[in-house]
């Protein structure tokens, strides 16, 4: 992690599959959302009681996006930790638009709930593309639907 950026962990639940693409370079791209509910005990009736839930836009790169749409679905609750970054693009009205989105660094499934089986197998590792940057602000590779930003 670089001086000057804000690093965050998460934890929640994945709200659908991890999306897996391949940058025109060959980098693979996993985008999914995490949704963080707070839960309190609310003692005069006995119940847990969910606050409002926070949505993480979050993408990851590489051997991590690959391994993520492998072994993450849908619901599974996860530990992501990485930073946050701002993405920013033009509509085609030519309105500016901005959003944050969290770059994962490393995700796993969270065994508070459940067991998993982890299959250890250590591939070699592959040094980033230059040219893969998920936060690139001028022309998109994929033209955005409406006011959808590129990522």
């Amino acid at each position: 992690m670089s001086f000057g950026e804000t690093p965050i962990t998460v934890i929640g639940n994945l709200t659908a599959d991890p999306e897996l693409k391949f940058t025109e370079g060959g980098a693979a791209l996993a985008k999914f959302t995490i949704a963080a509910t707070p839960r309190t005990y609310d003692k005069a009736s006995g119940q847990w009681k969910d606050g409002t839930a926070t949505f993480f836009r979050c993408a990851a790169w590489r051997q991590l996006a690959e391994h993520a749409a492998d072994s993450l679905t849908k619901g599974a609750r996860v530990v992501a930790h990485g930073r946050i970054r701002q993405h920013d693009w033009k509509t085609d009205q030519g309105e500016n638009r901005s959003m944050l989105v969290m770059e994962v660094d490393e995700i796993g499934a969270s065994l508070r709930f459940t067991t998993v089986t982890i299959n250890a197998k250590r591939p070699a590792q592959s040094a980033p593309a230059a040219g893969d940057d998920a936060w690139k602000t001028d022309a998109p590779a994929n033209k955005p639907e409406g006011d959808e930003p590129p990522f």
